[in-house]
């Protein structure tokens, strides 16, 4: 045996070798350092079909985490459920010199339920894994595979995943019969793919590499409109026993009728015989579409439960009815049913939410695009949008949760792009006035009344229906005057065509400025100062967006002491930028201060050359917001 150690010792260290050339953080390019919180040195994403219904995604990575900011790129995230299976995982941690440290198999994972905090049930768990490493550099290796009973879902490539990520090298590949047709779409892909047939198996190969880190560049567009991304989507496809084709946005609302909503939209006999006795007395579509949303409101309360194919189907109406709950899917089907029964038309619409604005792909049909329900009503030349997921939302009001942009409807004639209802800057409107009395020794009192309009209308909903002393403990976080005594409160909304929600306090704030040798410093703007500080970027790779115009107004009086004499007032200020304008006046007749202050937003996209004057902006913005006024006693 003694005459074979030497080759075993040989081999040992050539592959320590190897492994060390190759982890080693030292044959890291310089170029891809700079900025980085996390280097990917080599992802292969593959996916393999055999058939429609079998499927493989294989992973191999390896990630070189810079400091603790990258620490989120170095953990092993899996998602399963019973259509996606884990097969095998298991990896290797090398330290900054290319040495294994630790090996870690799907035993170390924990393994919990994914569910989402609106949600009350979910079949989907999750496996995750984090080094337990304190030492950087690190590099943290491993291979997985998951097994998929379903094509429908087939997923996105997006190499650079986050600001402060560089990438060595990246791949991502798609294998399947040479006679499937794979629909696919390149966002800011700067290659061309590579495609090759072999004995009847196609492959599609996409690759990056040499990607320095971006550092974070606020008031940049969406991601997805200036990085890399490919996207997948099947022609033919299957899941949960269910086939399907569809290669436009046509043919996927077709699908979409057919197979989720057909037929589940079904109503009791009592439930009809109710919305006709409700809507009996007028003949106005609008009026009857408005009693039956209210309705649907009073009786409905919204609960996720997102089970099998119950992610993308919406639960019976019948059961909706009898449950009093349901998640967008189901609320919007039965809204739709309820209509249906007054003989009232509505679409089922798909869209992206959030208050983030994001368009529906006007050109990749894809069952990936869009995560929330909301219905449309297509009176003619009145277009009504209703989100029915909202216990306190106007008729006819969607808010900056769904806001301008490009949905999916779901109608008898297919698939259409329809875009929901724009707030212009002017409409999304915070107005606030108040009166203030302030004392000899610093106390002020007064009133302030706040109205909210457009996408501000929902700014201090946390407050509606809550107990006054929760009441009180957001309105102090909220108007961060010093002692603040909320003395009465008063919380109330107007859901007309253009809903107001208005907001009235009475307060006391102690020792809200102090005498000291005869002189008092008074902050004219108690309530709305803007703190932000933008960091200035010599350098700038992204546009300057603004994702929504808006304009806040505020008219403040003091009434001064008798006493009290003024010795020193500041400026009006303004500012006029093509994104915004603000100004700010101080008068004074007697005892009375004036302080009217305007902020008006421009909702856009502007040159990266001007992101200087921006941050120019804010900071004089910020300065005039600390004027004070002296007073001498």
């Amino acid at each position: 045996m003694m005459r074979f150690l030497p080759i075993f010792v040989v081999l040992f260290w050539s592959l320590l070798s190897s492994a060390q050339e190759r982890y080693a953080v030292s044959v890291i390019p310089k170029s891809l350092i700079n900025r980085a919180s996390a280097v990917v040195r080599d992802l292969d994403y593959e996916v393999i079909m055999n058939k429609p219904d079998d499927l493989a995604y294989k992973v191999r990575s390896a990630v070189t985490v810079m400091n603790s900011a990258g620490d989120d790129e170095g953990e092993v995230v899996i998602f399963y459920d019973k259509l996606f299976q884990v097969k095998s995982v298991k990896g290797i941690i090398y330290n900054e010199f290319g040495l294994p440290v630790s090996k870690f198999t799907e035993k170390d994972f924990k393994d919990v339920s994914a569910v989402s905090n609106v949600s009350l049930y979910e079949d989907d768990r999750v496996k995750y894994f984090r080094p337990a490493m304190t030492t950087y550099p690190y590099t943290i290796v491993y291979e997985s595979e998951i097994r998929s009973r379903q094509s429908l879902f087939l997923p996105t490539w997006r190499p650079v995943p986050s600001e402060g990520v560089a990438i060595e090298k990246s791949t991502f590949r798609f294998t399947g019969p040479a006679d499937y047709k794979l629909r696919y779409r390149e966002y800011n892909y700067p290659g061309k793919v590579e495609e090759n047939t072999e004995k009847n198996i196609k492959t599609y190969k996409w690759q990056l590499s040499d990607i320095p880190a971006a550092r974070l560049e606020p008031y940049s567009p969406d991601p997805d409109r200036y990085r890399t991304r490919v996207r997948l989507a099947p022609e033919t496809f299957a899941y949960r026993g269910i086939t399907g084709k569809f290669s436009n946005w046509t043919e996927f609302g077709t699908w979409v009728n057919e197979n989720l909503l057909k037929g589940r939209d079904v109503l009791s006999p009592l439930t009809k015989q109710y919305i006709s006795e409700l809507v009996k007395d007028t003949n106005d579509p609008k009026a009857k579409a408005k009693m039956i949303y209210e309705y649907m409101q009073n009786k409905c309360r919204y609960i996720s439960v997102q089970i099998g194919i119950g992610g993308h189907q919406p639960y019976p109406a019948i059961d909706v009815d009898r449950l009093g709950y349901g998640d967008c899917k189901g609320l919007v089907n039965y809204t739709k049913a309820l209509l249906k029964a007054a003989g009232i038309e509505s679409y089922y619409c798909i869209v992206n939410s959030g208050a983030f604005k994001k368009d529906v792909s006007p050109d990749f049909a894809s069952l990936n695009d869009g995560d929330h329900i909301i219905l449309c009503l297509p009176f003619k030349n009145d277009t009504t949008w209703l989100e029915c997921t909202s216990k306190h939302y106007p008729f006819g009001f969607l808010g900056d949760f769904t806001d301008d942009r490009l949905v999916l409807a779901c109608t008898p004639e297919g698939g259409k792009l329809l875009k929901t209802p724009k707030f212009a800057a002017l409409e999304n409107r915070q107005t606030r006035k108040a009166s203030f009395k302030l004392a000899e020794g610093g106390d002020l009192s007064g009133k302030i009344q706040t109205r909210f309009e457009g996408t501000q209308y929902d700014n201090h909903d946390m407050l509606e229906g809550e107990p006054f002393k929760e009441q009180v403990k957001e309105l102090v976080k909220l108007y961060p005057l010093p002692n603040l005594e909320i003395e009465a409160f008063e919380f109330k909304k107007e859901k007309g065509l253009k809903p107001v929600t208005i907001e009235n306090i009475d307060f006391q704030s102690r020792a809200y400025a102090a005498l000291s040798g005869g002189i008092m410093y008074i902050s004219l703007n108690p309530v709305n100062k803007e703190k932000r500080v933008m960091p200035d970027l010599r350098i700038r790779n992204n546009p300057l967006f603004i994702n929504r115009g808006y304009i806040d107004e505020d008219e403040y009086t003091f009434e001064l002491p008798a006493k009290a004499k003024i010795e020193y007032r500041s400026g009006n200020t303004t500012l006029e930028k093509p994104f915004g304008k603000y100004t700010a006046t101080v008068n004074v007749k007697d005892n009375i201060v004036t302080y009217r202050r305007v902020l008006q937003m421009n909702e856009g996209t502007y040159p990266k050359e001007q992101y200087a004057e921006f941050v120019k902006f804010y900071q004089d913005i910020v300065q005039a917001d600390n004027d004070r006024l002296i007073l001498k006693f």
